[in-house]
């Protein structure tokens, strides 16, 4: 959900995000290395859901992500699946040494697009990048399947922290992009008829269509290390 104050001065934002795909293609690292810093080698497989809570600063308003790590293994899906509701961000994680996490991506795409409440600004993300000698999936063919869903793209390596704090940002930066354009909709509307908004102080980030998303901007957008 996606919250504003009256008083622009005093805005704060609150972005539920989901880190989804595979198990062991390190979802959970890439958490732990974006909010702490930190790397585990030897971490096991997630069990259930976790979440943390990072403050970010976006043109001089403070965000707050709220980011769950979804297990990934088969046998927890059904647990799950209720964390999606209400998120407005996700990171679509693969491995790029294991062409398996990539052929799943379709499968977790149409799972996020049952579960959750509206449009979710999406990126997909190449992780392990520093296992040069183990690629089975191409840059290439990440950057294609990325503008043949219309989603963002980058590849990360959690273990060299290679673009893991510039993936979260691209999304939470989305979203804010996308709800600073809905405020500035509703204010013009406001002014047109002042009983428009009435007291509300909730945005949802759902739109017409695809408007929401710059198609230029996201199918132009990719990055590796």
């Amino acid at each position: 959900m996606a919250f504003c104050t009256e008083d622009e001065q005093t805005e704060d934002y609150l972005f539920k995000i989901v880190l989804i795909g595979d198990s062991a293609v390190g979802k959970s690292n890439l958490l732990s290395r974006f909010a702490r810093d930190e790397f585990y080698p030897n971490s096991k497989s997630t069990i259930g859901v976790e979440f943390q809570t990072q403050k970010m600063d976006i043109n001089g308003k403070e965000i707050k992500a709220q980011i769950w790590d979804t297990a990934g293994q088969e046998r927890f899906r059904a647990v799950t699946s209720a964390y999606y509701r209400g998120a407005v961000g996700a990171l679509l994680v693969y491995d790029i040494s294991r062409r398996q996490t990539f052929d799943s991506i379709g499968r977790w795409l149409n799972e996020l697009q049952t579960h959750s409440d509206m449009n979710v600004v999406t990126i997909l993300v190449g992780n392990k990048s520093d296992l040069k000698d183990a690629r089975e999936v191409t840059t290439a063919e990440g950057k294609t399947l990325a503008e043949a869903q219309d989603l963002f793209f980058i590849e990360t390596s959690a273990l060299d922290s290679s673009n893991v704090v510039v993936a979260f940002q691209t999304v939470v930066r989305e979203i804010y992009n996308i709800l600073s354009r809905k405020v500035i909709q509703s204010q013009e509307l406001k002014k047109q008829d002042p009983s428009w908004m009435g007291n509300g102080k909730t945005v949802v980030l759902q739109g017409d269509g695809n408007d929401e998303l710059d198609g230029q901007a996201k199918k132009g957008w990719c990055c590796s290390s």
